[in-house]
């Protein structure tokens, strides 16, 4: 698609299309997000979409026009319904591709041509009527307009009616005489199905039963019906030609742009589809303010959208939560107790960033972000019998990978690093590690058992996962900014699974 229509890219030029996810996808759990959007759209071939994140600002509020466009329901649904007409129109093709007999193949492209003529003209009527503000689609809208209005369809559109008018005007007779099957002018013969109908009215009831049944028959012609289809063509040769003329001449359907817009256009419906079942759930939403690097960075009521899905699924919600960057802020350090939603948290805080870049609406009310160049990540891995490496060792490799590919534009997500080693060692290297991140002045999310990491110098934020006030055991899953109190709460969880050490005892005693 070329710069006067495109819908994903302000100059129309998109970069390079991975085939591959990037590696922070499936630490985010976004990986999921993705499969579930494109489920049902495999033909559009949108994965490569969702891995190409954007770093320009401009090309992000570009994509915010189109979507604030698509969550008018008049717009969608326009669009919604020209899909399902090129759909109608790309299975007419195929047909067409695979049919043996020249004339069926001929038929199959003009029912195709004449549902694509109709598909362009209602798409343009329906986006006619439709308040645009968005660049992509007021442009689209303008070339698919001088597009409709130009000659070479008005033709298409015309000739394609006016040869399926003439054929279906066509009368002949077909005789049937043992295995014999002849196809001749029509000459006034009695129509036999008025005949039988006419016969069994007698028998008809005041109150009709109904009695489904379906008929079991091919799309492609057999034997008999393609000869008689043949015996057709040679009684009427002047219209039969000028069908496969038509074929010829018509070249390719649908046009390269038209089809392009269809499947960028999936992109934008397909997530609004996502979260529409969230938003009815009271679920929020928004499109972020785009604000350079180095300015105040947050999302208000943020929450995890992978585990959102599956909650809101079995009829619960997740909790929301905050974040904040406030300058010189470049770390929010999360420390708490196990199992209290500090790595739900950090996953927020990692899509949040991820979809922005995507010019996605994000989770969350209110929100006002810088447009990452990339997002890293450092998340538990599990360990590879194979590779000869200690969990220590893996750690410090895949960090330093992180290290060198950050730059102070970035989003960095660290997980849970270090909790191999002992803990004089995590707190040295933690120091560094962090440090470094602080140096580079990229954003990171730390979630780590080192509460010292969380008073690291002006540049840290220290957020608490807290429990409810007596009830050490339980979980808020609330992320909040307060000083790290040092307390992980095992001792309570112990108590709550009975893994104590006086119970753990008692149960190899003899």
């Amino acid at each position: 698609m070329d710069e006067l229509s495109s819908l994903l890219f302000p100059t129309g030029q998109p970069p390079p299309l991975p085939e591959h996810p990037p590696a922070c996808l499936q630490d985010l759990g976004l990986d999921r997000v993705v499969q579930a959007i494109t489920a049902g759209r495999e033909e559009y071939g949108l994965q490569p979409v969702f891995y190409t994140p954007l770093r320009e600002p401009e090309a992000v509020s570009f994509r915010h026009e189109v979507f604030r466009d698509f969550q008018e329901p008049l717009v969608s649904e326009t669009v919604r319904t020209f899909s399902s007409a090129l759909r109608a129109v790309r299975a007419h093709l195929r047909r067409a591709e695979k049919a043996f007999y020249a004339v069926e193949k001929d038929r199959w492209f003009l029912d195709a041509a004449s549902l694509y003529a109709q598909a362009v003209l209602a798409l343009l009527e329906g986006l006619s009527s439709c308040p645009l503000h968005s660049r992509g689609l007021l442009r689209f809208r303008h070339r698919l307009a001088a597009y409709a209005d130009s000659p070479a369809f008005r033709s298409l559109a015309e000739a394609a009616e006016q040869l399926k008018a003439e054929l279906s005007s066509l009368r002949f007779a077909v005789l049937v005489q043992g295995l014999r099957v002849t196809v001749r002018p029509y000459r006034g013969e009695p129509d036999y199905a008025e005949v039988v109908r006419s016969t069994f009215e007698r028998f008809r009831q005041a109150h009709d039963t109904p009695y489904r049944f379906e008929f079991r028959g091919s799309a492609e012609l057999n034997p008999v019906e393609a000869q008689i289809l043949e015996g057709v063509s040679h009684l009427n040769p002047d219209l039969f030609l000028r069908v496969a003329d038509f074929r010829r001449a018509c070249g390719e359907l649908p046009a390269r742009w038209i089809d392009a817009f269809d499947r960028e256009a999936q992109f934008y419906l397909g997530y609004l589809d996502f979260v529409a079942p969230l938003r009815a759930a009271g679920l929020p939403f928004c499109l972020p303010r785009l604000v350079p690097n180095g300015t105040e960075a947050f999302v208000q009521d943020c929450f995890d959208l992978a585990l959102a899905a599956k909650l809101v699924a079995d009829g619960r919600l997740p909790i929301l939560n905050d974040f904040l960057f406030r300058p010189p802020e470049r770390a929010l350090v999360v420390t708490g107790p196990n199992q209290g939603g500090k790595t739900t948290f950090a996953r927020a805080v990692g899509q949040a960033f991820y979809l922005a870049s995507l010019g996605c609406p994000i989770p969350g009310r209110e929100a006002q972000l810088p447009v990452p160049d990339q997002v890293l990540t450092h998340f538990p891995r599990g360990e590879h019998t194979l590779d000869m490496r200690g969990k220590l060792e893996d750690d410090l490799l895949r960090i330093r990978e992180v290290l060198q590919a950050a730059t102070p534009s970035s989003v960095v997500i660290v997980n849970e690093i270090l909790s191999s080693t002992a803990l004089r060692d995590a707190r040295t290297l933690g120091r560094r590690l962090l440090g470094q991140l602080l140096d580079l002045g990229c954003l990171c999310v730390w979630v780590t058992f080192l509460d010292e990491l969380a008073s690291l110098n002006e540049k840290t934020v220290s957020l608490v996962a807290t429990v409810p006030p007596g009830q050490p055991e339980a979980r808020t899953f609330r992320v909040v900014r307060q000083p790290a109190d040092g307390r992980a709460y095992a001792e309570a969880l112990a108590r709550r699974y009975r893994l104590t050490y006086r119970e753990v005892r008692q149960r190899f005693t003899p």
